[in-house]
């Protein structure tokens, strides 16, 4: 779930933590006794940065004894800077992240357990699997409150032309159908799909539970070890073969990012790409006029349409000396038809139930519906509480993948890499 914003925002975070009240600041109290919360949202579209500001000053109009200032942080660096802001006892006392991000600062005693401070509305309006992402160790240590799945987005004029059957949430593309649907797809000068594999980790991952992959497992004593079954090779499988033995799939694309398919996309050059539900802003805003497009349920497997997520989530920093006080806005900025707005506004999908049920998220228009009935079908990223994990990814797993989807190794390489190597990463922090 990790955004991106512009690198000057790395700057403005700094000195806004310097301007505002944080946690690590006396009693974060004014003068005149007005409670003071610093809010730091990673929000970077217009759309949401509007979103989260106006609801801020709602809050403040509300609450003249508690006043919120908004902090503008950065996804680019976030886990450093809130590290170093923790260890200085700077904090801002209300923390926007994602949930893989939490695992180190939830263990390290960074976060407060948010169990006794939530009201029974939220928790009970949440699902179980969305809370399952910020749990560790027993304790509650955010508030999941925006997801994302995968989707496909596609060309609906070079469907149409195919003559493919368009999958729905109901009957969606199997893995092997998805393989034929895009060598069916594939003509002179387009792809059937781009697959853009620059950071493949979270992609396999996530998507791999659709054919039953989970690839990390935990045994009786708790301990978090990686073993390759058959679910696992699917989907991987399915990408390699796609751009190694059907050239079905663009080589070139491996190496972009999501944004980086979108100029051949709009070109024709690509049928299909499967992105990020939020990837539609970005659609609208830059297909050019009159370009067709629609969006499609990823493949499903054994597992249905399960795919993985990291939900974005608000946390309260340990040292923050007003909790309860945080707890409320958090309260007040997941009430449900403020999700709504923050969900609107990101483009993504609400956890919570009631907002989710919202029937301006299940138009047809723009794929909302599309995507809204996929929520019931997200799970927990399979290594969300992993520890080692961001070594096993960087060091191990990204490298292993670009290698394996280019063609440069195989299969049994890949599982050797994956597995073995990646078991000798892990057992370093669980000894």
């Amino acid at each position: 779930m990790r955004r991106r914003l512009p690198a000057l925002a790395a700057t403005a975070t700094a000195l806004a933590l310097l301007l505002t009240g944080c946690s690590g600041e006396g009693d974060g109290r004014d003068a005149d006794g007005t409670i003071r919360l610093s809010f730091q949202s990673l929000a970077w579209q217009k759309e949401s940065v509007d979103a989260n500001k106006q609801l801020v000053r709602e809050w403040n109009a509300a609450h003249p004894d508690i006043q919120v200032d908004y902090v503008q942080g950065s996804w680019d660096n976030v886990h450093d800077q809130l590290l170093t802001s923790f260890e200085g006892g700077e904090a801002p006392d209300i923390i926007h992240d994602a949930s893989d991000d939490l695992a180190d600062f939830a263990y390290g005693g960074y976060l407060a357990d948010l169990r006794d401070l939530l009201p029974d509305r939220l928790t009970r309006d949440i699902p179980r699997q969305s809370w399952e992402t910020t749990t560790f160790d027993g304790g509650v240590y955010g508030v999941p409150f925006l997801q994302e799945p995968k989707v496909l987005i596609a060309n609906t004029k070079i469907l149409a032309s195919s003559g493919v059957r368009i999958p729905t949430p109901e009957k969606p593309w199997s893995w092997p159908e998805f393989r034929q649907v895009s060598e069916k797809l594939t003509t002179k000068g387009t792809y059937g799909v781009a697959w853009p594999l620059k950071e493949p980790v979270s992609v396999t991952l996530n998507l791999g539970l659709s054919a039953g992959g989970q690839l990390f497992h935990r045994g009786a004593d708790g301990k978090a070890t990686i073993r390759s079954d058959a679910g696992d090779r699917i989907m991987p499988g399915t990408v390699r073969d796609q751009v190694n033995s059907d050239h079905s799939a663009a080589r070139s694309a491996l190496g972009m990012g999501g944004s980086d398919t979108l100029p051949g996309f709009f070109g024709g050059k690509y049928a299909m790409v499967p992105l990020g539900f939020s990837y539609r802003q970005q659609v609208v805003e830059q297909a050019p006029e009159g370009f067709g497009w629609t969006v499609l349920p990823a493949p499903a497997g054994s597992g249905g349409l399960a795919q993985g997520v990291s939900p974005q989530t608000l946390s309260v920093a340990e040292d923050s000396p007003h909790k309860e006080e945080a707890a409320q806005f958090i309260d007040f900025l997941l009430r449900p038809a403020n999700m709504v707005r923050l969900a609107k506004g990101d483009w993504m999908l609400p956890t919570g139930t009631e907002a989710l049920a919202d029937p301006a998220l299940h138009t047809e228009e723009n794929g909302w519906a599309t995507g809204t009935a996929l929520a019931r079908a997200l799970r927990p990223a399979p290594a969300q509480s992993v520890r080692g994990y961001p070594e096993w990814k960087d060091k191990v797993a990204t490298p292993a993948l670009q290698e394996y989807y280019s063609g440069a190794i195989g299969t049994e390489e890949l599982r050797k890499r994956l597995v073995d190597d990646g078991n000798r990463v892990l057992a370093r922090y669980q000894r």
